[in-house]
């Protein structure tokens, strides 16, 4: 039996973007915050481009042509849909999460889904550094990690 995984040591090889829905940006600017912190720690410093995009529904599209690019190694998506009175939380937290999902699909490329899908703003603020810890941050190790297993690995 041979395991392939993928490591959080090493990234500074690495390459990666970080497209930010603005909606919600009192939480949104909160996770890119984290992630950059993470990705600072595992020493990833200035291989990293910001995309910022109107809302979550746009994420997938613009994750997508960033992984066609070939600039990068692990996209992150980062987002935070909070419910309200109408259905319109569903059809953007369906379309978002399809959206990244097919981004890392179509362009090879690991696209990462940090979108807080929350009932409430203090959902999202937890989640957001708070007492829930910083999903941001969460993700962009998550795209260390799916880097090093594509690089080392999966690499064609």
């Amino acid at each position: 039996m041979n395991e392939l995984e993928g490591y959080v040591t090493k990234a500074q090889s690495f390459r990666f973007a970080i497209v930010v829905a603005r909606f919600n940006e009192f939480v949104t600017r909160r996770l890119m915050e984290g992630a950059l912190d993470t990705f600072k720690k595992y020493s990833v410093n200035e291989d990293i481009d910001v995309v910022w995009v109107p809302g979550a529904y746009e994420l997938g599209v613009t994750a997508q042509a960033l992984g066609k690019s070939g600039k990068y190694h692990a996209i992150v998506c980062l987002g935070a849909v909070v419910k309200g009175d109408t259905s319109h939380y569903d059809a953007v937290v369906n379309s978002a999460s399809s959206g990244v999902l097919s981004a890392g699909l179509n362009s090879g490329v690991p696209c990462v889904f940090g979108v807080l899908t929350c009932d409430n703003m203090d959902q999202a603020i937890n989640r957001a550094g708070g007492k829930a810890g910083n999903k941001g941050a969460e993700s962009a190790l998550t795209a260390i990690e799916m880097a090093s297993l594509f690089e080392h690995h999966l690499k064609a």
